[in-house]
C-alpha cells in the first residue's frame, strides 16, 4: 500500500488481513517496485493527496509501475488526468477528468451510503476485476467523481457505473492500472470480493 497519508490505511490494510495478506505501507520505491501488486488508497481531497504524492516521490514512482495497481476513493480519482477539486493535474494513468457529482432535489452531495454496482457492458462484465460483482452494492463516501459518459460502452475505461443523481464511474481499467470509487474495507462481503479479485490479477 503507497502511503498516500489517507486516514483509511490502518482499516485497508485490516480488509487484506481478514483475506490473509499483508499489505505494509510505504513510500519506499524499492519496495514498491518489488511488490506483486499495488493499491493507492485515499481520503479527503485530490489536492491535499496529490501534494502528498510529489512531497514523498510517489508522483514518479507510480507511473513506473507494471503488476497490477488499484486506487480506492480519491486514490482512484487521483490516477486520472485532472480534478476540478482544487483544479490539480492528476497522475494521468486513466484518461478523463475528476467533477464534482451534480446535485439536484433530493440527491445529497457528498454522497454517502450504499449503492448498486451495474457493468457498464458485456465486455466490462466479463473483466476479472468484475467478477462476481454486477449488481452488489458497495459503500460510497465522495463528492467528486469520474463522471464522463459512462453510459456509452465505447469508454474502455469504465467497468461498473452507479448512479447518484447522474452516472459515474465506480470501477475502472485500463491495462495494469484500475480504481473503485467506493471504499472496499466498508463495503463488507462485495469490499472483500473486489480486493480478492485485484489480488488474483
Amino acid at each position: 500500500m503507497l502511503d498516500s497519508g489517507g486516514a483509511n490505511l490502518g482499516s485497508v490494510q485490516a480488509a487484506f488481513a481478514r483475506l490473509g495478506v499483508e499489505a505494509p505501507v510505504t513510500s519506499d520505491a524499492q519496495r514498491i517496485r518489488a511488490a506483486t501488486h499495488v493499491l493507492l488508497p485515499g481520503v479527503g481531497a485530490a489536492a491535499p493527496a496529490m501534494a502528498r504524492l510529489r512531497a514523498n516521490g510517489l508522483d514518479r514512482v507510480i507511473p513506473t509501475l507494471t503488476q497490477p495497481l488499484m486506487g480506492i476513493c480519491v486514490g482512484m480519482q487521483l490516477l486520472f488526468e485532472h480534478s476540478v477539486e482544487g483544479d490539480v493535474e492528476c497522475l494521468g494513468l486513466l484518461p478523463g477528468r475528476v467533477g464534482r457529482l451534480p446535485e439536484s432535489p433530493g440527491v445529497r452531495v457528498p454522497h454517502m451510503g450504499w449503492n448498486r454496482l451495474q457493468a457498464a457492458s458485456p465486455e466490462a462484465a466479463a473483466h476479472p476485476l468484475l467478477a462476481g460483482l454486477d449488481g452488489r452494492h458497495a459503500y460510497f463516501v465522495h463528492s467528486y467523481a469520474h463522471c464522463a459518459d459512462v453510459a456509452n460502452a465505447g469508454d474502455a475505461i469504465t467497468l461498473a457505473t452507479c448512479t447518484h443523481g447522474a452516472p459515474f464511474t465506480a470501477i475502472a481499467a485500463r491495462g495494469h492500472v484500475m480504481g473503485a470509487q467506493c471504499h472496499p474495507e466498508r463495503s463488507a462481503a462485495t469490499g472483500a470480493r473486489l480486493l480478492a479479485n485485484f489480488l488474483s490479477l
